[in-house]
This record gives C-alpha cells, structure tokens and sequence, in this order.
C-alpha cells in the first residue's frame, strides 16, 4: 500500500472497489490504458474496509474479500500506487478537500476514472458533475465509466452480495469476474474428518465478510499454485456438531498435508445441497462419497 505522496502524474481510479467486480474493473482497465497512453503509472485511491466500512442496510457482513486479496487483484489488474484509507479518516473531508489532498496532492493525477455513481466527500455530497468541474480547473482529464451488465442485469457488489447469501454462486462469479472465495487461516479442529476418511481444513469467516448461504459447495483450493477439487460445508455440521457455532470446513480431495495456521484460499464454485442431519454416522460418510464424485464429475472454469 503506498503511504507517501506520488511526485511524478499518475492515471488514477476512483472507487470503493468493495468487491472489485467485473464494472469496477472496467473502471481500473481505463486508467491502465490511459497510464500507457500519457506514459504515467497507474494509482488507485480504494478502502481499507475490514470493519471499519459504514453498514449497509443495516449490516456489517459486506465484504467480498480482504484487504488483502484486495490489494493483490489490484495490483494484478495493473495499479502501481495503491492509497488505501480507514473510512473514518476521509469521511468528515469535504469533496473540495477530499479533491485535493488525495486527488492533487496524494495522488498527482493527470487522469481520472470512476463511476457515474462514484460519490466523495462528506455524506457523499460531491458527484461525478462535481468532479468533472473540478478537474476542468485543474485541468485534469475524466472519463466516467458507465455501467457493466452480465445478463443484462447490471453489476452491483449489493447484488452480488445477494447472490452469494442465496447460494447463487455461479451468477455471483459471473459479476466478480471470478470465483467468490475466502483467504483465511486454517484452525485447529476435533479432526474428526480425518477419523471418517475425509480429512479437512477448518476456518472461520469473518463477521465483516459476506456469508454463503449454509449447506455443501463444489470448490476449488489453491495450494502452492496449484488449484485442487473440493467439498466446502458452511454452517453448523449438525451430524458431529454439539453447538450451533458457524464455520467453514473444506475437504481438499488428492491433497493430504498439514495447513494448519496456514492462510488458504478456498473458492466456490457451486452450491451442491443443504445442510442436513444424518441419522449417524454411516449415512453421513456414504453422502460425502457421493458429493467426492459429484465434485470430481465437475469441469471447473476460472
């Protein structure tokens, strides 16, 4: 994350980027093209967002990823100068000072790209009208970016957070533009996967993340560059379970290896069943074995 102001002009990119969805990629993809056509690096003014992120709609639960991971598809997406902030420390600017001490002066930028619903400053008061008077006085070019459709819906993180909470994995990776996924550590658990023949990894979804609807998902884990077929339950494992505490727990299949405190990323990719009891332990290993088959029937795109 860059700290420091930048001293040579930049194309800059505007946005909340809370999920970083295929339209707020366009948004990054027009100052990547413009940094190459003015010859200047690309920087993106973002949030950090982990918790410190207002509600919405009356809840916390509303990231789609980690900083982190965040900062990692930026900068693969071409952002050389990433300014991050608490949300809390810009949140009082008004738009006149939020243009220029991050715009001006943090960022230097010959060029803007944002949203036609991008806002800035204090309740939101400055718009894309504004901003666009704004860099004519500086002299600052704009290109607001319009909306993005897939299905000819259009692409919203609230949408997608929708989808998600649904279980509707499939269109919700089609307006990521990527697999959802979790990059969380491995905890410590009973192993009692392991003991059944289905050892897994166990780890707990933040509160300020976005939660996939309970039951079984085909997934994908990365390990060392290389993507492995696999089970993901989330919720409460109510065969083995003696409380109602949440997590996720993800059966790695052709993979047998210690993670534990290891930060694994786990992808899903399509919601297989609901969570169930079963009527013991026998029933319940004869299931996994068959969603192990149904994973394995699968053709998994990126």
């Amino acid at each position: 994350m860059q700290t420091d102001n930048i001293q040579s002009k930049t194309a800059a990119a505007l946005g909340f980027f809370d999920g970083l969805h295929i339209g707020h990629q366009a948004v990054i993809h027009s100052a990547v093209e413009a940094g190459k056509r003015l010859g200047t690096p690309v920087s993106v003014m973002t949030f950090r967002g982990e918790p410190e992120l207002p509600k919405f709609g009356g809840r916390h639960d509303i990231c789609l990823m980690t900083y982190d991971d965040k900062e990692r598809l930026l900068t693969g997406l071409g952002a050389e100068h990433i300014f991050a902030y608490e949300f809390r420390d810009i949140r009082d600017m008004s738009p006149e000072d939020f243009f220029r001490n991050i715009v001006i002066e943090t960022m230097n930028a010959a060029y803007i790209s944002c949203g036609e619903d991008f806002r800035f400053g204090k309740g939101g008061s400055g718009d894309a009208e504004l901003l666009g008077r704004l860099c004519a006085q500086h002299g600052i070019e704009l290109e607001i970016i319009p909306p993005v459709c897939a299905e000819g819906v259009q692409v919203s993180s609230s949408l997608i957070r929708g989808l998600i909470r649904d279980g509707d994995i499939e269109a919700a990776a089609e307006m990521l533009g990527r697999r959802p996924s979790y990059t969380l550590p491995v905890l410590h658990g009973r192993k009692l996967g392991r003991e059944l023949g289905f050892p897994t990894i166990n780890q707990e979804i933040p509160p300020f993340m976005v939660r996939a609807k309970r039951g079984v998902y085909a997934s994908v884990t990365e390990l060392d560059g290389r993507e492995y077929p696999a089970i993901t339950n989330i919720g409460v494992k109510p065969t083995v379970k003696e409380d109602d505490a949440e997590n996720m727990e993800t059966h790695i299949i052709g993979f047998d290896g210690d993670l534990y405190d290891k930060w694994v990323k786990v992808s899903l990719c399509r919601f297989m069943r609901e969570e169930k009891k079963f009527g013991g332990i026998d029933e319940l290993k004869a299931q996994l074995e068959a969603d192990r088959k149904t994973v394995l029937g699968y053709e998994f795109t990126k």
